[in-house]
């Protein structure tokens, strides 16, 4: 294998073309140098039924460790990044909702000297707070409307009205939302069951006040987690009068429902916003399909288990990303230039605006001369059975365990370098 550069061919698939041919990487520019015709010589051929992709990006996820260390022991950013090249992903964008949040320059400098021990680039977001202020350089933002997992309340409001202030401070700046009304989540609070004390109407009164701001203030921002298609109209319709919004969808609303709650998994089974009903969840699935969602985005948060037995919500899923996307492709006919749609390309169309043209050249989400050599690839041969043994995710567990995915990640490759 020539060193300086890798070279793989077979099925190329972008979320606008496929075509068979050979990719060749400089791994000393980490781009794209090159795209051939197919030659069966190349460094990495793989079989029929496999197909490569543009890296997978997860723009949504926990990764947990921070400079005080109290939850290193459910995440660090190696094994997030390990995580991450197991599931297919070759970027991730990880949330600060951890107990000493990045909400200015000093903060978010200390993380980011963490997060680059991950054997995977990590895009850190700042986080809002009621008292906080935009950082000195162009960041993404997080903002949440309502408390949901994290110990700091640096990063939480007391009032609706207290949102509005702060984020006028944060005017032409990226933001995204993560959408619970917290009036209505304390009018909620004597229900029973998670998913009552959390409905959907806090939700999509949430939206709208966050499409209100990413219109008039912000300029641009993104939902999270979307998981009711009521909240997807909202949005889609505001994407129709011009307002620069995208939204997420993570794996558990697609794959989960209430129905399938028992009392035996209940903890198992929590996160915010909770699950909805199979109407629902198929819902959600075909808007993902029509493309009035934008991305899949994990979601990713990986609580121990005993942490879930005392009641934390959220799922680890970036062991699981690129085989969960063979069951869209196999059980729900997605398209695999879709999945390079929701999986890459709009990803990296956020991801690319935060980092330094020099070192990304024309950016992430396309094959394509000039572009990062950061590839998935996909193979629809070889089944995987979800265990704990091939879990990368320092929690240990997944919510998939015992399910088979039609479809494996044969090979994680980052700016030219097999990871896997």
């Amino acid at each position: 294998m020539n060193k300086k550069t890798l070279s793989i061919a077979g099925t190329i698939v972008n979320h606008d073309s496929s075509f068979t041919g050979t990719v060749i990487i400089d791994r000393d520019s980490g781009l794209i140098s090159e795209i051939g015709g197919y030659s069966g010589t190349a460094d990495i051929v793989p079989p029929n039924r496999c197909f490569i992709l543009p890296g997978l990006i997860d723009v949504h996820v926990h990764g947990r460790q921070d400079a005080t260390d109290e939850e290193s022991y459910k995440e660090d950013f190696i094994s997030l990044g390990n995580a991450g090249v197991n599931g297919g992903v070759v970027f991730v964008c990880s949330m600060g909702n951890t107990p000493k949040p990045p909400v200015d320059d000093a903060t978010y400098d200390e993380l980011a000297a963490l997060a680059a021990a991950s054997p995977i680039p990590v895009l850190l977001y700042a986080m809002i707070g009621p008292d906080t202020n935009p950082l000195f350089r162009s960041v993404p933002y997080k903002l949440c409307h309502a408390r949901t997992t994290g110990k700091n309340d640096k990063i939480f409001f007391p009032t609706r009205l207290s949102i509005y202030k702060a984020a006028f401070r944060y005017r032409g700046h990226h933001v995204s939302n993560h959408c619970e009304n917290l009036e209505i989540l304390k009018e909620c609070g004597h229900e029973e069951a998670h998913e009552a004390r959390r409905p959907a109407h806090a939700e999509t009164t949430s939206i709208d006040d966050a499409l209100e701001l990413i219109e008039y203030v912000f300029g641009f921002g993104k939902i999270c987690h979307c998981s009711v298609p009521t909240g997807i109209e909202k949005i889609r319709a505001a994407k129709r009068r011009g307002v620069r919004v995208t939204c997420e969808v993570t794996p558990h609303h697609l794959y989960f429902d209430t129905s399938m709650i028992t009392p035996e998994n209940r903890h198992w089974l929590q996160m915010n916003p909770p699950l909805r009903s199979p109407e629902d969840r198929l819902a959600m699935i075909e808007h993902l399909r029509l493309g009035d969602i934008d991305m899949l985005a994990s979601d990713h948060a990986p609580h121990t288990a005993e942490d879930k037995r005392k009641g934390a919500s959220g799922q680890p899923h970036l062991d699981t990303f690129g085989p969960f996307t063979t069951w869209l492709i196999e059980k729900r006919y997605f398209a695999m230039s879709q999945i390079v749609r929701m999986a890459s390309y709009n990803p990296a169309q956020f991801v690319n605006a935060f980092l330094p043209k020099e070192h990304i050249g024309l950016g992430y989400g396309r094959i394509g001369v000039g572009h990062v050599g950061s590839l998935t690839v996909i193979d629809m041969t070889t089944p995987v059975t979800v265990t704990k043994d091939m879990l990368k995710t320092k929690c240990g567990w997944s919510p998939f365990e015992g399910i088979t995915f039609p479809g494996s990640v044969r090979h994680t490759i980052v700016r030219g370098h097999v990871l896997k």
